[in-house]
């Protein structure tokens, strides 16, 4: 397995304003070239099938072992105990599906998709290609509110300027986002369902074919396991349950992520590549527990850096992006998993701000 080595870039030189920039031609993404080439030279770009392999096979026992735990438990309230670990699995097939929509499962475009269709469509009911679709332009200009999906007016809104124009319930909702945000997750789990079955109309026919049959075959699979084992109202409140919960952990995954970072000027300088994924992310502290619980997008910055980077590369990485961050005087954003939510959250509170 690569091993990372963290070195400084070299040949840094100290310009006028104090911060460092390599040396060489100021071209557009110079501050970049560096970093990627002493990745690159690490290996960390290198795919790891077998981890991957590894961790899929062990997600898809763990899954069926559930589902044997609630068949063999059966029509009892009972059930409802593996809401929690399901959810926590399906969030761990997401994780998977996004990786595989980055490639770095795979090089092979037909075996990258197939792996997502399997996790997303037909595992968990959401439309892969809505998600790479919206994800891609996300990457492509995080924060930036007039070309990145996830900063643009839905639920919840993120500057002040799209808050001025809520009316209604929506300004009610503005003025009350940071403390309904949470509760609000809840309900994201079957949003995703609604997305994906909404994008469908717009994919290629033969795509559409292909991701609505997985994505119907999904619902009947899902709608006879808990009518099979459980009475109609005891599968209902299941799926609810079940619901909630995985939205709630998805959510959990992705908030800390960008909520509260720089948001470029639409009308300002167009920022490089290294200047418009750091600027904009936020990585998270913690451990091995805190890697697992957010599969690998703690690592934010190294992800949005190097999309195709396998996610058990991103912490060898986050040396070599560190310092080199700090060589060329970029701040470089890192928090607790508590503190990301607060700032996050701080942030949706003074977008309502005027609105109260």
């Amino acid at each position: 397995m690569p091993q990372a080595v963290a070195t400084v870039v070299p040949n840094a030189r100290e310009g006028a304003d104090g911060t460092k920039s390599p040396e060489g031609p100021k071209a557009p993404g110079s501050d970049f070239a560096p970093l990627l080439k002493t990745v690159r030279s690490q290996g960390l770009l290198e795919r790891r099938t077998g981890w991957y392999a590894a961790g899929i096979a062990a997600n898809l026992v763990a899954l069926a072992a559930v589902l044997t735990g609630m068949v063999l438990l059966g029509d009892t309230w009972w059930n409802l105990l593996f809401a929690l670990p399901l959810a926590i699995l399906w969030t761990r097939t997401a994780f998977f599906g996004h990786d595989a929509g980055h490639a770095q499962i795979s090089g092979d475009r037909k075996a990258g998709r197939a792996i997502g269709l399997v996790h997303a469509n037909l595992l968990l009911g959401m439309n892969e290609a809505w998600w790479n679709d919206k994800h891609v332009r996300h990457h492509a200009n995080p924060n930036h509110v007039d070309k990145d999906p996830d900063v643009g007016v839905g639920a919840l809104v993120w500057t002040q300027k799209q808050a001025a124009q809520r009316e209604g319930f929506a300004r009610w909702l503005t003025r009350n986002q940071a403390r309904l945000f949470f509760p609000m997750l809840l309900l994201e789990g079957i949003a995703l369902k609604i997305y994906g079955f909404q994008f469908l109309r717009r994919q290629p026919v033969r795509e559409r074919a292909l991701s609505g049959l997985l994505l119907a075959g999904h619902l009947a699979l899902y709608a006879t396991l808990l009518l099979t084992v459980m009475s109609p109202g005891k599968a209902v409140v299941f799926a609810l349950v079940h619901h909630a919960l995985f939205g709630l952990h998805l959510g959990m995954a992705f908030a800390p992520n960008h909520k509260g970072m720089e948001m470029p000027d639409p009308d300002g300088d167009r920022w490089g590549h290294l200047q418009r994924q750091v600027l904009t992310s936020r990585n998270v502290r913690g451990a091995l527990l805190t890697d697992w619980f957010l599969g690998g997008l703690n690592y934010q910055i190294e992800h949005h850096l190097f999309p195709s980077m396998p996610r058990p590369h991103l912490r060898l990485a986050q040396p070599l992006v560190k310092a080199h961050c700090a060589a060329i005087g970029m701040p470089y954003a890192e928090t607790g998993l508590v503190e990301s939510y607060r700032q996050a959250l701080q942030h949706m509170h003074e977008v309502g701000e005027p609105l109260r």
